[in-house]
C-alpha cells in the first residue's frame, strides 16, 4: 500500500572541515615528501649510496600515520552520520505511522486527506472518508486481554486492506477506531456503497485469537465533499469547502449514527444528524447541571385494586423540570443518563425524594421504583438501597422495585443475587413490562420476583368487547399458577377495565385513574381522603377534610 509521507526531509550533517583540510595536507606533504625520500631510498639499497636524510623520513612516517588517522576518522565520522539519519528516520516513522498496525497516525492522516482532497478539487473529483469502528472491542480486550486486543486490530487491517484498492491510505486514529479516503467521480457514490458493504462483510467471519472464537463487527461512517445536500450545517461550513478535518468529524458522527441504529452497518452523514449531536450534547450538559440544581423530581401515578376500587400504592415516575425545556418525560433523558453514567446518582436523589414523600402516606399505600438495567451491574446495589431506607427511615415492606426482563441479559447469577438480598430485607419486587423481554419461563420459575406487570401494549388490545385476549388470559394463568399477583399497565379506558375484571383479580394502573402528579397534587389528594400520616396530616384541623367534615372512621381504622 502506498504511504504517504510528510514532514521536513532529511537534512545532511555538517562535514568535519578540520579533518577534511588535515588530510589534504597530509596528502599534498606526503607527495611532497614522497618524491624526495622515496628516491634516496632506493639508491640506498640498490647502489651503495647515502642513507636518505633521517628528518625527512621521520617526516614521511609522521605524514602517513595522519593520513590513516584522518582515514579512519572520517570512516567512524561516516558510520555515525548513517547511525543518526537511519535514527531519524525511524523517529519521523514514529510520529507519522502507528507501530501496532502500520497505518497512518491520526495527525499524518489529516494532512494526506488534505493533500487527496486537494487533488480531487483540482480534477473534479470527489473524496469520500470513511471512519471504520469495532464494535465491541471493549468487551474483547475485558474478556482475553490486551494480546488479544491487538491481534484483532491487526487482524482488522489486514481485512480492510484486502478490499481496499492499492493506492487507498489506512489510517488509525485511535483505540478501535481507522480512517480511510476514496475518490470517485459521477454524482451517485455507487462505488463508495459497494465498497463500504464489502468492507463491513469481511468481518463476517470469526477472529480466532489465543485459541479463542470472537465475533466482531463494525460500524461504519461517511462523509464526502460534494454530491449530497448537507445545507443546515452549523456556521459557514459547506461540503464544497471542507477540509479533512471536517470530513472526518462528519464521518465520525455517521458512524456513531450506525451504531446507534444497530451495529454492523454503514451510514451517510446527513446535516441533521450533526443537529441530533448538539441537542444530545445540550441534554447531557442539562442533565448534569439538573442533577446537580435539583431539577428531577419524583411524579406519582396512582395503583388501584381493580376489583374494589381501592388505592394501594403509587408508582414513581421521573420527570425532568428543566429551565430551558419545561417538563420533560423519562423516555426522553433516562436513555441519556444510562449512557452517561449518571443513572445511578439521578434514580438515587429521585428515591431519596420519594421516600420523604410516601412516609407521610397511609401505611398500606406502598411506593413502586423502576430500576434500571445499568444499575444491577452494580453488585452494591442492594447496600445502597438499604441505605437511603434507612437514612430515611422508610420500611422496606413499603418499596416495591421494578425492574425488565431485559436486566437478565447481563449477569442473571448476580441480579438473581442482589433480588435475592433485597427480598431478605423486605422489599418486593416486580417483573415490569412482562412478554416484551426474552426471559425463558425456566428463568422466570427460579427468579425471585413477586408481582408480574402486564406491559401497557398487551392491555391497549382489550379496548373492546371482541378484542383478543389470548396473551393477557394467558400471562394471567401463568402468573396464578407461578402464584404471582399480576398488575396491569395502561388501562386507559372503562373498556378495558371492564374486560380486566371479567379476567380476574388484578391490580391496575393508567391514564384512567388520573395522569401522574407530583408530590403537592398527591398530599393534597391524600389528605382529602384521610391517607396522610404525620406532619402532613396535621395540617388540617383535627383531620377535617376540606369541606370540615372528619374522614371515615374505618378509612382511618384501615390506614394506621
Amino acid at each position: 500500500m502506498k504511504i504517504w509521507q510528510t514532514g521536513a526531509q532529511e537534512k545532511p550533517f555538517e562535514r568535519d572541515y578540520v579533518t577534511i583540510g588535515v588530510a589534504l595536507s597530509a596528502m599534498v606533504l606526503f607527495v611532497g615528501l614522497a618524491s624526495s625520500v622515496l628516491p634516496q631510498v632506493y639508491r640506498a639499497a640498490f647502489s651503495n649510496a647515502a642513507p636518505p636524510d633521517v628528518t625527512l623520513v621521520n617526516a614521511l612516517l609522521l605524514n602517513i600515520a595522519l593520513i590513516a588517522m584522518g582515514w579512519r576518522r572520517n570512516r567512524t565520522l561516516n558510520a555515525k552520520i548513517a547511525q543518526h539519519m537511519a535514527a531519524e528516520r525511524e523517529a519521523r516513522e514514529l510520529s507519522q505511522i502507528d507501530p501496532l498496525t502500520g497505518c497512518l497516525n491520526r495527525r499524518n492522516a489529516i494532512e494526506t486527506f488534505d493533500a487527496l482532497l486537494a487533488k480531487c478539487r483540482m480534477d473534479g473529483a470527489k473524496l469520500a472518508v470513511f471512519v471504520i469502528d469495532l464494535d465491541n472491542f471493549k468487551q474483547v480486550n475485558d474478556l482475553n486481554g490486551h494480546a488479544a486486543g491487538d491481534e484483532v486490530l491487526q487482524e482488522t487491517v489486514a481485512r480492510l486492506r484486502a478490499h481496499l484498492p492499492p493506492d487507498v491510505v489506512l489510517a488509525r486514529l485511535g483505540g478501535d477506531e481507522f480512517a480511510c479516503a476514496i475518490a470517485y467521480s459521477g454524482p451517485a457514490p455507487e462505488k463508495v456503497d459497494r465498497l463500504a458493504q464489502k468492507l463491513i462483510g469481511s468481518f463476517a467471519e470469526p477472529f480466532a485469537s489465543c485459541d479463542h472464537l470472537m465475533d466482531i463487527t463494525v460500524s461504519l461512517g461517511i462523509a464526502c465533499n460534494g454530491g449530497l445536500d448537507y445545507s443546515g450545517l452549523s456556521g459557514s461550513r459547506t461540503a464544497a469547502k471542507a477540509n479533512a478535518n471536517d470530513l472526518l468529524h462528519w464521518a465520525d458522527i455517521a458512524m456513531y449514527n450506525a451504531k446507534k441504529k444497530g451495529k454492523n452497518r454503514y451510514a451517510w452523514f446527513e446535516a441533521s444528524m450533526e443537529t441530533d449531536l448538539q441537542y444530545r450534547s445540550e441534554l447531557e450538559r442539562g442533565i448534569r447541571d439538573g442533577i446537580t440544581n435539583g431539577e428531577f423530581v419524583p411524579f406519582y401515578e396512582q395503583q388501584i385494586d381493580i376489583s374494589s376500587g381501592d388505592l394501594i400504592g403509587f408508582e414513581m415516575l421521573a420527570r425532568w423540570r428543566s429551565p430551558e425545556l419545561g417538563l420533560v418525560r423519562p423516555d426522553i433523558f433516562i436513555p441519556v443518563a444510562e449512557d452517561m453514567g449518571v443513572i445511578a446518582e439521578l434514580s438515587e436523589s429521585l428515591m431519596a425524594q420519594a421516600f420523604r414523600d410516601a412516609r407521610d402516606w397511609a401505611p398500606h399505600l406502598t411506593l413502586s421504583v423502576n430500576i434500571s438495567q445499568v444499575q444491577l451491574r452494580d453488585p452494591l446495589f442492594a447496600q445502597r438501597i438499604l441505605k437511603l431506607l434507612v437514612q430515611h427511615n422508610f420500611p422496606a415492606s413499603r418499596l416495591d422495585l421494578e425492574i425488565t426482563e431485559s436486566c437478565l441479559e447481563t449477569d442473571p447469577q448476580q441480579v438473581r443475587s442482589i433480588i435475592a438480598s433485597l427480598r431478605n430485607q423486605g422489599i418486593r419486587i416486580s417483573l415490569d413490562d412482562f412478554g416484551t423481554g426474552y426471559s425463558s419461563l425456566s428463568q422466570l420459575r427460579t427468579l425471585p420476583v413477586d408481582r408480574l406487570k402486564i406491559d401497557r401494549s398487551f392491555i391497549a388490545s382489550l379496548r373492546d368487547e371482541n378484542a383478543d385476549k389470548t396473551i393477557v388470559n394467558a400471562i394471567f394463568s401463568l402468573g396464578n399458577g407461578l402464584k404471582m399477583p399480576i398488575t396491569a399497565e395502561g388501562i386507559e379506558t372503562a373498556e378495558v377495565l371492564q374486560n380486566l375484571r371479567d379476567m380476574g383479580q388484578f391490580s391496575g394502573q393508567g391514564y384512567h385513574y388520573g395522569q401522574p402528579e407530583d408530590a403537592a397534587s398527591v398530599t393534597a389528594m391524600l389528605a382529602s381522603k384521610g391517607l396522610l400520616l404525620g406532619p402532613a396530616a396535621v395540617t388540617r384541623e383535627e383531620g377535617a377534610d376540606d369541606t370540615g367534615a372528619k374522614p371515615d372512621e374505618g378509612e382511618l381504622r384501615r390506614s394506621a
